[in-house]
């Protein structure tokens, strides 16, 4: 989920209500400006990006890759597996992680910005 906030500071004194609804703050997690949240231990059944509303470069990024990946079953099918593999690869190491899927995430971004422009291009022509 994406939530834009007016004050991202506000959200750090609410991480008591937010904890209320069984989720783990994570603060920024590795984004400059952003809040994380997850509900699930090991199970994640939820994850929450956070970005105060003027923090347009990470919403929209945000945003674009979602809709890309809800048009493109096979970058869809293709993130799921590095995914999975970084987990099972790296299981006790979240920074292993996301460096496993680092490159991949940021070719989806530069897929997912080309396809949003080349659609917006046509639309205006």
């Amino acid at each position: 989920m994406l939530v834009v906030v007016k004050d991202i500071n506000q959200l750090d004194q609410d991480n008591n209500q937010i904890a209320s609804l069984g989720y783990l703050s994570m603060g920024e997690f590795g984004i400059p400006g952003r809040r994380y949240f997850r509900k699930g231990e090991d199970n994640r059944t939820h994850q929450i990006h956070a970005f105060q509303y003027d923090n347009m470069y990470d919403i929209s990024r945000h945003v674009l890759v979602r809709d890309y990946l809800r048009c493109h079953e096979e970058a869809r099918k293709a993130y799921a597996k590095i995914k999975i593999e970084g987990a099972e690869k790296y299981p006790e190491s979240i920074d292993d992680y996301g460096d496993y899927k680092d490159a991949f995430v940021k070719q989806l971004e530069k897929d997912a910005l080309m396809w949003h422009w080349t659609n917006n291009l046509k639309k205006e022509l």
